[in-house]
């Protein structure tokens, strides 16, 4: 040590007191939490000791964190570590589950505002990412994009305390609206269930106008939707919407656009693909094994839980789209009347969080049953597994799969359909179930005009022609 203290002259030690000014302003930079100094263990302090300058003297508590820092295994910055707690997370997703209305576009600007530029969860490009994948799967691409996010904070924990945080303020909403709203009773709370169902035309409404704008731009994709139309209107009700979706699937791939470019940012999300193998044989193994098995024991619940997953494992675009094969799966086989279901389609559009929570009123609706609580949250759980389960055996083999041109055709394709598939539940049920008069009419344009014109909230809409309503079939 004596040799080594007389060797060093005076620029050597000069250059040792700016080696530890360096080393000690990065350390000062990880306690503040800004990682752009120390990405991969590539900090100028760290690259130096290692490269020969490393016999410069550290104080104890420098050469402590040094060694520390070499055992870290920091992520690529593109994603945040697993760094947070799972509780952290339901507390963030619970406070959006509360607020956040508008349906799944507003939601995905609520993620972003919260987790991109408030929180800094993630950065642009991850954001971009994550939306590209929920959106090109099928199953709720909110509550996907919210899943993930979870997931990517916080591990397995995280990404189910996303979800149920964001997911259980309306659905227990949607579950007591199924129990208090037997009691709208009289002229005045038939007008209140029917001014929820010429809610429901002008948000369909809605929806076609602003999904038509991203998925059927261009007069190829928008033939294809009238095509898809065409035959989800015509279609056997139990196989119109799968028929749609897979015709646009196909002729997505043989009529390719030549516009396809691969994305530039890939997506890690640090998944084995043992998991992905995993969750892609469960999703096959419940769509088919529980059809089968309420086919052979003639179950109820087993039925009931067969038509939710397999609703919730077919629908692509979410949000909206749902509506069509709810529709077939608890209306045609008589498990909900039609009044009912529109009435609670209505009623969802003045709650925050996902769309697909209507399944909790669905599932306490559905007759018979001893135990609707129970329905509800089978129904719950069966629409959304579907979709959770997707997005996790995909992941791992998500950059790869954006890579090939034909599964863009197809995707293309696919998400042009389901505009037609829209449309086709808009003319029927919606519209044949809601409008009966001029003044009908004329409430549904209105409510229309304010959502896309003048742009209010939902939740407003939903009071206001509900009050409206009310108030016309009392006079």
């Amino acid at each position: 040590m004596a040799d080594f203290r007389r060797g060093w002259d005076a620029g050597g030690a000069r250059r040792g007191d700016l080696l530890r000014a360096g080393f000690s302003s990065n350390l000062d930079s990880i306690q503040n939490g800004n990682a752009k100094l120390l990405r991969h263990r590539h900090s100028p302090a760290i690259l130096a000791l290692n490269s020969g300058l490393g016999r410069v003297p550290l104080r104890t508590d420098q050469r402590h964190a040094m060694e520390s820092l070499e055992r870290m295994d920091l992520p690529s910055p593109r994603l945040t570590s697993k760094s947070g707690r799972a509780s952290e997370v339901l507390y963030a997703f619970l406070r959006l589950g509360c607020s956040s209305f508008g349906g799944p576009i507003a939601h995905l600007g609520y993620y972003h505002t919260e987790f991109v530029e408030r929180r800094k969860w993630c950065n642009e490009e991850t954001f971009a990412e994550l939306v590209a994948l929920a959106q090109s799967m099928p199953g709720p691409a909110s509550s996907q994009v919210c899943f993930t996010l979870g997931l990517l904070r916080a591990g397995w924990l995280g990404g189910i305390a996303a979800w149920v945080g964001f997911t259980m303020p309306s659905a227990l909403l949607m579950l007591a609206f199924a129990f208090g709203h037997r009691f709208l009773t009289g002229r005045a709370g038939s007008g209140i269930v029917h001014g929820l169902q010429l809610v429901a035309v002008a948000v369909v409404a809605q929806a076609i106008l602003s999904m038509r704008k991203s998925l059927a731009p261009d007069a190829p994709r928008m033939g294809l939707a009238l095509m898809a139309a065409a035959i989800a209107f015509l279609a056997p009700p139990a196989m119109a919407s799968v028929l749609a979706i897979a015709a646009g699937a196909l002729l997505g791939w043989l009529l390719p656009s030549s516009g396809y470019a691969p994305p530039v940012h890939p997506l890690h999300f640090g998944l084995p693909r043992r998991a992905g193998v995993v969750a892609a044989a469960t999703f096959l193994s419940l769509l088919f094994g529980l059809r089968i098995a309420a086919a052979l024991t003639g179950s109820h619940l087993l039925a009931v839980v067969s038509a939710f997953y397999r609703t919730g494992a077919l629908v692509f675009g979410g949000g909206h789209v749902v509506l069509p094969l709810l529709e077939n799966a608890v209306v045609s086989p008589g498990w909900v009347d039609q009044q009912s279901f529109l009435s609670g389609y209505g009623a969802a559009q003045a709650l925050p969080g996902p769309l697909f929570t209507f399944a909790a009123y669905l599932g306490a609706e559905i007759r018979p049953t001893t135990n609707p609580v129970a329905f509800s949250a089978l129904s719950l759980a069966a629409i959304f597994l579907p979709g959770l389960l997707i997005i996790v055996a995909v992941a791992p083999f998500w950059n790869k799969l954006r890579q090939r041109p034909e599964v863009q055709w197809v995707l293309r394709g696919v998400n042009a359909a389901v505009v037609g598939v829209l449309v086709a539940a808009f003319v029927r049920p919606v519209c044949s179930s809601a409008l009966h008069s001029a003044f009908d009419l004329t409430v549904a344009a209105t409510a229309f005009a304010l959502l896309v014109r003048w742009k209010l909230p939902p939740w407003i809409i939903v009071v206001a022609v509900a009050l409206v309503s009310a108030m016309a079939s009392v006079i």
